[in-house]
C-alpha cells in the first residue's frame, strides 16, 4: 500500500498559488462547465471514457482545495456531485465491480477535502455484492494497521492546533480511524446490513444521543422494534439539559411503532411543555379525540404564556400564532425583554403592530434602550427607524398604563443620551 495522504505534509500540487477569493467564482463556473461536458456530452457517447473523466475530475478537488479558501460551499458541492455521477456512469459504463472497489478505496483513503463523503452510496448499484464485499475487506485491513509513531527526530509537524502540535503522523490516525469507519459504515448500508453498521460504534459512542437515534432508526427500519428501543433507552439524552431533535423524534418512531401510542402522547406532551416546541404541541393535538383539541390547545397556550423563558415564550406564541397571549405576555413582562435580541424582537414587533401597537412598541422601545446604553453605534440607524415606528404608532395608542407616552419617552432619551451624534442624525434622517 502507497503512503498515506500526510506522509509528507499536507496534500501537495503541481500548482502552487493560491486562489484568491474573487477568483473562486468564474472557477467554480468553468468547473461546473466541465462537470456538466463529461456528463451531457461525453458520457452518452461512450460512458468508459466519461467515468475515467470523472474519476480524473474529482480528484482534482483535493489540488483546488488545497489552494483556495472555499468559504460559500460551492466549489465543495461541485466535486462531491461529480463524485455522485460516478456512480451513475459506473453503471452505463459496466464496468469492473472489483476495479470500482479499489479506485473508491484510494480515492477516499487519500481524500483531504471530503470530495468523496457521498460516493460509496451513490457506487454501491454498480459495486455489487462482489465490489462491496472487496470495499469491505480493504476497508478492514486498512483500519488493522497498527498506528506506528516514528521518532521525536522524524515527527513531521504540519501545524498547531488549540491542543498544541499538530503531527502528521496523528493526523494521518485519525484519518485513518473514521475514514475507515465511515466507509464501513456505508458498505453496511449498502448491504443492509445494520448490525456491522452499529459495530463500527463503541458502547460509549452508542450513549450518544445523536448516534442512538441513527441506530434506532436503522433498527426500526429492520423491523427490530424493541432492540430499537433498547438503543434509544441507553443513550444518555437530557444530560446539561439538551435534548437532540432527532433522538426525541427516533424514540416517538420506537414508541409508535410498539404500539405504546399513550406514552409517545405522553412524551409529545412534556416535550412540549419542556421546551414549547411547536411542532410536538401540533403532533399532540392532532392526535387527540375530537372536540379536546381546543381546550388542550388553550392550556398549552396559557402554558406558553407562564413559561420561564419570556424570549422562548415570545417566539412561539408569535410563530404559533397567539398573538393576543403574545401581547400580553409582552406587557406584562416588559422589564425582562432583552433588547439585544433583535433578531426575535424586530418580527415580533412587525407581527404585533397591527393589533397591539403597545406591545409593539415595547418591543422596540427595548432594543432602542439597549443600543443607546450599550452605545452600539452600528445599530443606531435601526434603532432610528424603530423611534420612527413608535412615533406612528403611537397614535393608536390611548392608555401607556405605566410607560411614558411617545413624547415623554423621546424626551428622556434626548436627555440621557443627548450626546449620541450619530444615532440624532439618523433620527433626523429617518
Amino acid at each position: 500500500m502507497r503512503r498515506g495522504r500526510w506522509a509528507s505534509g499536507w496534500p501537495r500540487s503541481r500548482a502552487r498559488s493560491f486562489i484568491e477569493w474573487h477568483k473562486v467564482k468564474p472557477l467554480a463556473a468553468d468547473l461546473e462547465a466541465q462537470h456538466r461536458a463529461i456528463v451531457e456530452l461525453v458520457a452518452p457517447r461512450d460512458p468508459r471514457a466519461a467515468l475515467d473523466l470523472l474519476w480524473r475530475f474529482a480528484a482534482c478537488g483535493q489540488s483546488v482545495f488545497a489552494r483556495s479558501d472555499d468559504g460559500s460551499g460551492r466549489l465543495g458541492e461541485i466535486f462531491r456531485g461529480a463524485a455522485e455521477d460516478i456512480g451513475v456512469i459506473a453503471l452505463a459504463a459496466r464496468a469492473d465491480p472489483l476495479a470500482l472497489a479499489e479506485q473508491a478505496f484510494e480515492a477516499v483513503r487519500d481524500d483531504a477535502y471530503g470530495v468523496y463523503d457521498r460516493l460509496v452510496p451513490a457506487l454501491a448499484p454498480a459495486l455489487v455484492t462482489a465490489g462491496l464485499d472487496r470495499l469491505r475487506n480493504l476497508a478492514l485491513a486498512w483500519q488493522a494497521e497498527p498506528v506506528v509513531t516514528p521518532p521525536e527526530k522524524d515527527r513531521e509537524v504540519i501545524g498547531w492546533g488549540s491542543g498544541g502540535v499538530l503531527y502528521a503522523d496523528r493526523i494521518e490516525a485519525s484519518h485513518r480511524k473514521h475514514a475507515s469507519a465511515q466507509l464501513l459504515k456505508d458498505v453496511a448500508d449498502a448491504c443492509g446490513d445494520v448490525d456491522a453498521w452499529i459495530a463500527q460504534y463503541d458502547a460509549q459512542a452508542r450513549r450518544v444521543p445523536a448516534i442512538a437515534a441513527r441506530i434506532a432508526e436503522r433498527l426500526l427500519a429492520a423491523g427490530r422494534a424493541g432492540e430499537a428501543w433498547a438503543a434509544i433507552e441507553a443513550s444518555e439524552a437530557g444530560r446539561g439539559g439538551w435534548i437532540p431533535p432527532e433522538w426525541e423524534q427516533a424514540r416517538l418512531a420506537v414508541l409508535e411503532a410498539l404500539g405504546r401510542h399513550d406514552d409517545a402522547q405522553a412524551f409529545r406532551r412534556e416535550r412540549f411543555e419542556t421546551g414549547l416546541d411547536p411542532a410536538h404541541l401540533r403532533a399532540w393535538l392532532g392526535r387527540l379525540p375530537d372536540f379536546e383539541d381546543f381546550d388542550a390547545e388553550q392550556r398549552a397556550l396559557a402554558h406558553a404564556r407562564a413559561f420561564p423563558d419570556v424570549h422562548r415564550a415570545l417566539a412561539f406564541l408569535t410563530g404559533w400564532p397567539a398573538l393576543d397571549r403574545a401581547a400580553a405576555l409582552v406587557v406584562e413582562r416588559a422589564a425582562a425583554i432583552d433588547g439585544n435580541l433583535y433578531e426575535l424582537l424586530t418580527p415580533a414587533a412587525e407581527a404585533l403592530e397591527p393589533g397591539y401597537p403597545l406591545a409593539a412598541t415595547i418591543l422596540r422601545r427595548a432594543m432602542i434602550n439597549f443600543t443607546l446604553r450599550k452605545a452600539r453605534s452600528s445599530r443606531y440607524r435601526h434603532a432610528a427607524r424603530h423611534l420612527a415606528d413608535c412615533g406612528g404608532m403611537a397614535r393608536h395608542i390611548a392608555d401607556y398604563g405605566p410607560l411614558p407616552d411617545h413624547d415623554r419617552y423621546l424626551a428622556s432619551l434626548r436627555a440621557d443620551h443627548g450626546r449620541k451624534t450619530g444615532f440624532w442624525r439618523e433620527v433626523d434622517g429617518a
